[in-house]
């Protein structure tokens, strides 16, 4: 197995860090954009400030991502549970002006040689497609 790291391409946010913090620290601001979720691909979603417990499509049990640190507008970070291989990722931010702060995913995952081949692009991508979204969204209307 690799200790394999990846990183999202760094985003700008219109708006401060402590705003983002605020959202993002609290996963029941997911709420909001649940129904955005595949329904064929997640099922039983429950969602709490701390963590959201879920079954993924393929995966035959519940999955829970929880939140186990945060530094005030600056990180928060994440655990994974209930996956077949060992995960965790963070939210970095980094406020440049008040109305623009930089946002970086990162993942850092112990992933058989043998399935790295075949996720590597996968993740890549999704962690550039997540950091993406999280431009997209209202903060100052989810405050």
């Amino acid at each position: 197995m690799a200790d394999t790291k990846y990183e999202s391409n760094i985003e700008s946010i219109p708006t401060s860090a402590d705003k983002v913090y605020r959202v993002l620290s609290n996963l029941q601001s997911l709420e909001r954009v649940k129904d955005m979720i595949p329904q064929d691909k997640v099922q039983e979603l429950e969602i709490n400030p701390d963590y959201i417990r879920m079954k993924v499509d393929g995966l035959g049990q519940k999955i829970v991502i929880r939140i186990v640190d945060r530094i005030e507008n600056d990180t928060i970070k994440f655990g994974l549970d209930n996956l077949p291989i060992q995960a965790n990722f963070w939210i970095q931010l980094k406020q440049v002006t008040e109305t623009d702060t930089r946002v970086k995913l990162t993942i850092k995952a112990d992933i058989p040689f043998m399935f790295k081949m075949m996720v590597d692009k996968k993740l890549q991508q999704g962690l550039n497609d997540a950091a993406k979204m999280l431009t997209q969204f209202p903060y100052e209307q989810w405050l």
